[in-house]
């Protein structure tokens, strides 16, 4: 406990409160090199048994087994190079290039860095977003383009996106020794660390936001674009009919990634934008894992899709809906705190806070505002709970047709937010030091009352 400390006020004294260790083993070297050695098979791997072995891992793994596990994902891995797949990418690419750019918005300041930098972005998501939805219904109403078409190709896109993907983190690793955006950034000293975790914290190519274009515009956006295509999959399946379950899916999904981008100069000041840097782990997760993963339920429910009465939909949409503005509310909560410095009103009231001071790299001491009240006095990472609750409930439309493979995206999610919850109680408790133990007597549970 004493060596704990010692290493937690020797970093806060530093000003190097950047990162925060997690739960999950291996993060230095072993890990990394198995999660890039496995994770863009398993994207593949994903998609094959979703797509031809009603999302049961069993039969593929009764196939590794007779066949062998590397000759088996050899000869299901598709095409990168196919034309359709790379013309249909390359267009939504530059489209949300143009977007994010030129798309009129406000300037928002975020966070300040560890070393005293303010990024600026253009705070045009929701439009951009609704502008992206339009053009996709208004494109598939003239029968311009095919939208079930991303799901005939979603293998090659997929495959497509892990080769450009490793460029991009390669193209990132090379800038950020070459040409840093600016003082957030520097090599860890191990060149595997440098790739997988990245070297700048906010890099910036020929104006654009390295993060915000694949974290948001490519990896949020695609989820919305991609559950629409999967849809008109399943309409083209059953006659022109959306079924109940698929629709269940798909609203409520679309809720939640519209509640993102109305909120996405509060996701511009998390955890994932503040303290992960531009590396394999962020960049590729958002252009190939967000894909492949975060939709595969609907990719599933497409072609699968069993027969659900409309009470059991009406009930799993309601409950949803209710998690999806509970997750906003709670962090639209922590956003008006923060920019009205703690001045504003939380159920009705004034709410408590802890006045933090911290150091940053340059040595300036800081103020941040700690919340103690509306939904953050329930637990430090409250809004984790509905999150996990609302993607139960777009998931299970699937019921029992499949296994794992419909319910995948809950089980990682609800791995990958205990992980989050205690990487930021670890980077928090540096950063915040006496502040932070304060606050954690105040508000003692980390998710879930009484439980964790």
């Amino acid at each position: 406990m004493a060596a704990v400390k010692k290493e937690v006020e020797e970093t806060r004294q530093s000003g190097d409160w950047s990162g925060g260790k997690g739960i999950l083993p291996a993060r230095e070297t072993l890990g990394p090199l198995f999660l890039m050695a496995t994770t863009p098979a398993f994207s593949i791997v994903f998609f094959h048994v979703c797509a031809y072995m009603n999302g049961n891992f069993w039969e593929f793994a009764k196939v590794c087994f007779t066949d062998g596990l590397f000759t088996t994902i050899y000869r299901i891995w598709p095409s990168a190079f196919d034309p359709e797949a790379m013309k249909m990418i390359v267009a939504f690419m530059v489209f949300e290039l143009i977007l994010q750019k030129y798309m009129p918005g406000k300037d928002f300041k975020a966070t300040v860095t560890p070393t005293g930098n303010i990024p600026i972005y253009k705070a045009n998501g929701m439009q951009s977003y609704i502008f992206t939805l339009a053009t996709l219904i208004s494109l598939a109403y003239y029968d311009i383009i095919r939208p079930a078409l991303v799901y005939d190709k979603f293998g090659e896109i997929l495959s497509s996106m892990n080769a450009f993907a490793f460029a991009f983190c390669f193209l990132l690793l090379i800038k950020g020794f070459v040409a840093p955006t600016n003082s957030d950034s520097g090599t860890n000293g191990n060149i595997v660390i440098d790739f997988y975790w990245g070297m700048e914290l906010h890099p910036r190519i020929l104006g654009w936001d390295v993060k915000m274009f694949t974290n948001c515009r490519m990896g949020m956006m695609f989820w919305a674009v991609g559950i629409l295509c999967f849809a008109h999959k399943n309409m083209e399946l059953n006659d022109g009919i959306l079924q109940i379950g698929m629709a269940v899916n798909v609203a409520l999904q679309l809720i939640y990634i519209s509640k993102f981008f109305y909120w996405e100069m509060g996701y511009m000041c998390s955890m994932d934008i503040q303290h992960d840097r531009a590396g394999y782990y962020i960049c590729w997760g958002c252009l190939v894992w967000v894909p492949s993963v975060y939709t595969s339920h609907s990719f599933y429910l497409a072609a699968n899709a069993p027969e659900i009465s409309t009470l059991a939909a009406a009930a799993l949409f309601t409950f949803g809906f209710l998690m999806i503005w509970t997750n906003y509310d709670s962090d639209n909560q922590r956003y008006i705190f923060r920019q009205s410095n703690g001045e504003c009103l939380i159920w009705g009231k004034k709410p408590r806070k802890i006045i933090a001071e911290y150091t940053t790299a340059g040595g300036d001491t800081k103020k941040s505002l700690l919340l103690l009240d509306g939904w953050w006095k329930v637990s430090r990472h409250f809004h984790y709970m509905p999150e996990i609750l609302a993607s139960l409930c777009w998931s299970l439309p699937a019921l029992n047709s499949g296994l794992v493979g419909p319910y995948f995206y809950s089980f990682f999610l609800t791995i990958l937010l205990i992980d989050r919850a205690f990487r930021d109680d670890d980077r928090c408790r540096k950063k915040y030091g006496p502040y932070w133990d304060k606050y954690c007597t105040e508000v003692p549970y980390m998710i879930v009352p009484f439980v964790i």
